[in-house]
């Protein structure tokens, strides 16, 4: 068990530095148990070498390496306040406390709380310096939701606070593009700034946990005012603004809203694995462990038979992993694994590229993209082959249950993770998950993207419980699309007809596929046609078409 004792004591160079070492992290208010390794001795000897540059020549290969550990949470201790010139700042007079940009944020960098509001003035008064108390203050708003609410039914009101962690953030204002109420803007860092927000990051966790009585627990976008939900603590590598890392938070949140830190990952190899492994940081505060590209999902039941054995029947098993691991390579795999009837669970991280190996394309790939070993050229405009449907083709496996959503969709994708872990059985879970980078869209436009693939038809939501009943019809539920019962969905503001070729015209992988008037290629509307068809079919086996 590690040493909790200095979790919140003050850097003695910084006391409002959030990279100061110590025993393990000041974001999950929790211990963690590794009997295997000493988490202090790694925090102070192995982190603090990383952190100072030394690592490489003055570390010995010693056991931890060797074994390749890394204990739980490590990643909170990682500093990305210096890698972004921007950092976003909340405006407590406009906000609602709808939850959206702590839910999407994908490094954990913004986090919510509510308390009563006698114990915040009640706290506020412990706080020393007047003018710190009076800058603390500010920050906690008299939302409708939490203040309002409670006080019509005659108890205390709430005050609700969002706060930024610098230490975390990278700039990609992700935060600011999903808030719909004006509450947060980018503004430029410069050292009042920062020294700021260290401040009201450190006040922050002084104060404490969320006041349960405020929480509602069926409403899901709350779950990340319970701190025990915090199970990715932020500090992985990924892109800034990266869309699978919002998906994996949300997943995290959701399965320890139900077990707590009582359940496990194996991950595929990919950009999930890379960007939450770059040694010595982890952001998990679950055991995990990381296997090859093709096999995950047999790893995954070698673990559930142990498990089992051990009389873990309930503990969950999330499998993760790309497109490539389970749309091609380990697609084998994952039929095998669903065939078992072993209750493991499976999160694909659809981007419909190979991300991790520099863009090649997989099956998951639209027809017509523009990715590595499926070049658009003068010949061949892009990839050729149709998009695999791994929805439609798990669905013919023995009693699996099956969802597609999007992190856009935030209660469609609660729903879905929650309705997979209560399912006694295999369940997968298909999440598209914007990849800047290789998709050439900015990196506040994750949410937006996956919205859009929504409404253009690109990627339905669909969930298939076989709970439902014995036809396909009764199992399968298409609710959450725009316009179900039709081929496209009209914008009512514009009276524009959203279909693929807007979804294409917004992003750099289609580019090439407009000429200089914006009209669309043939082998585009192809696409088009393709991704109709694909609603069309899901549309008859739901019964409305």
């Amino acid at each position: 068990m590690s040493d909790t004792s200095s979790m919140n004591q003050p850097n003695e160079h910084d006391p409002y530095n959030n990279s100061s070492y110590g025993t393990l992290v000041e974001s999950g208010y929790r211990e963690v148990s590794l009997p295997v390794l000493d988490v202090n001795d790694f925090n102070d000897r192995i982190i603090r070498a990383y952190e100072e540059g030394v690592a490489e020549n003055a570390l010995p290969a010693d056991l931890s390496v060797a074994r390749s550990l890394v204990p739980a949470g490590t990643a909170a201790l990682r500093d990305f306040s210096y890698i972004a010139p921007e950092i976003p700042e909340y405006i407590a007079e406009n906000c609602t406390g709808c939850m959206e940009c702590v839910t999407e944020c994908p490094d954990t960098a913004i986090l919510g709380k509510v308390l009563s509001e006698s114990e915040v003035e009640k706290k506020l008064a412990e706080i020393e310096d007047p003018a710190d108390r009076e800058m603390f203050a500010k920050y906690w708003a008299k939302t409708r939701k939490y203040y309002e609410g409670p006080k019509k039914k005659g108890k205390e009101g709430g005050r609700f606070a969002i706060i930024i962690d610098p230490s975390k953030c990278k700039g990609c204002a992700e935060c600011v593009t999903v808030c719909d109420d004006m509450a947060l803007k980018m503004v430029f860092k410069n050292d009042e700034v920062m020294l700021e927000n260290r401040k009201v990051h450190h006040y922050f966790k002084k104060f404490g946990p969320s006041d349960r009585q405020y929480i509602n627990d069926n409403l899901l976008v709350d779950m990340m005012l319970r701190e025990e939900t915090h199970i990715y603590v932020g500090g992985a590598g990924s892109c800034a603004g990266c869309g699978e890392a919002t998906a994996l938070r949300m997943l995290c949140s959701a399965t320890a809203a139900k077990y707590g830190d009582q359940w496990a990952i194996v991950a595929a190899t990919g950009c999930n694995t890379v960007y939450t492994s770059t040694y010595p940081y982890n952001p998990y505060m679950v055991a995990w462990t990381n296997s090859l590209f093709e096999n995950a999902p047999a790893d995954a039941m070698g673990v559930r038979a142990r498990w089992d054995q051990m009389g873990w029947h309930d503990k969950p098993i999330w499998c993760i992993g790309g497109d490539g691991a389970m749309f091609d390579i380990g697609f084998q795999s994952l039929s095998r694994m669903l065939a078992s009837g072993m209750n493991i669970k499976v999160f694909v991280l659809d981007t419909q590229v190979y991300s991790n190996t520099g863009g090649q394309a997989s099956t998951s790939t639209y027809m017509g993209q523009n990715a590595k070993m499926s070049l658009h050229g003068k010949k061949l405009q892009g990839k050729q082959e149709r998009r695999k449907e791994i929805a439609q083709i798990v669905m013919m496996h023995p009693r699996t249950f099956v969802a597609q959503t999007t992190c856009a969709h935030m209660n469609h994708f609660y729903k879905s993770v929650i309705g997979a872990l209560e399912f006694d059985g295999p369940a997968v879970v298909v999440c598209y998950t914007t990849c800047q980078p290789e998709h050439g869209v900015a990196d506040n436009m994750a949410a937006d993207q996956a919205r859009l693939a929504v409404d253009s038809r690109a990627f339905p939501l669909l969930v298939y419980d076989p709970r439902k009943g014995d036809t396909i019809k009764k199992r399968l539920s298409l609710q959450g699309n725009p316009a179900m019962k039709d081929d496209w969905w009209k914008n009512p503001k514009t009276g524009e007809v959203v279909d693929f070729i807007t979804f294409a015209r917004s992003e750099g992988r289609f580019a090439k596929h407009f000429d200089k008037d914006g009209n669309p290629s043939e082998m585009l509307l192809k696409t088009k046609e393709e991704r109709l068809e694909n609603w069309h079919v899901l549309q008859e086996l739901a019964g409305l078409r």
